[in-house]
């Protein structure tokens, strides 16, 4: 695993634009000629950005013992004209400093400042050979939904239902006709889970994405496949984070998980 790690490849990219586009979000473009061949094709996938330890940028300062701690985000848009991409954060501080490295970063980083990044990795695409989708992401995930919704076909219908802190978070989505976009905010006590639950179920073979909090993941994994009884062939669902838990520690939660899932 350390050598697999080691042999990744990085590259050295500079904040070109840093803007907030709603009380928690943060938008940042990131621009490096070294990216060109990532390509339209890596929009909705993700990359890993890079810290010391102790939450800085320059791993070049890591001792060869040390491994950069990563942290994994959505690529939002990929321009070719100008090999940049641009990275939407939600805009959080944690009282533990080993939380949070990526949004401390995301909100104080300034045009001109450099980060580390690996990656591409390939975004989960959902089964369209479905009479209808639901689609259900919080706002950690709202980049990979925007790309979701602008892969469907022309003619999909179902629901996207969206959690927000607050509906001044809401953001532009575009989707087709039949898609209809559901909104639960949290500052008015409402949930992903509760407000997917309450859609009429439609007729017809469901194709489920989903992508979450690690409880409300669990929570909505039940619903999908026990109660609604969806095949696994037909259902993308993911934990993108634990309140509470470092990604390191939500890596190891979310491969004991996947585990128990498959085994049971």
């Amino acid at each position: 695993m350390q050598n697999k790690q080691k042999s990744r490849r990085n590259f050295a990219l500079t904040v070109t634009e840093t803007q907030q586009i709603s009380p928690n979000f943060q938008r940042i473009t990131l621009q490096g000629d070294e990216i060109a061949h990532f390509g339209k094709e890596s929009e909705g996938g993700y990359i890993k950005l890079l810290f010391t330890p102790q939450g800085g940028t320059d791993i070049g300062s890591l001792s060869e013992e040390e491994r950069p701690l990563m942290r994994t985000y959505t690529i939002r848009q990929f321009d070719p004209a100008s090999n940049q991409i641009v990275v939407d954060f939600v805009r959080h501080i944690t009282s533990d400093l080993s939380c949070g490295f990526a949004a401390r970063w995301a909100e104080s980083a300034q045009v001109g400042d450099t980060i580390s990044i690996a990656g591409p990795g390939k975004s989960q695409s959902l089964n369209q050979d479905a009479d209808w989708v639901f689609l259900a992401a919080d706002m950690t995930a709202i980049p990979a939904l925007s790309v979701t919704l602008s892969q469907l076909n022309s003619d999909a219908r179902g629901y996207a239902v969206v959690e927000l802190a607050s509906i001044a978070d809401k953001p532009e989505l575009q989707a087709p006709a039949g898609i209809e976009l559901i909104w639960a905010c949290s500052d008015q006590g409402e949930t992903l889970a509760d407000a997917v639950q309450a859609q009429a179920w439609l007729a017809g073979q469901c194709s489920v994405w989903c992508a979450c909090e690690f409880e409300s993941m669990r929570t909505l994994r039940q619903y999908f496949r026990n109660e609604k009884e969806i095949d696994r062939e037909h259902i993308y669902i993911s934990s993108y984070w634990k309140n509470g838990v470092s990604e390191d520690g939500h890596k190891v939660l979310k491969r004991a998980d996947a585990d128990a899932d498959t085994t049971s």
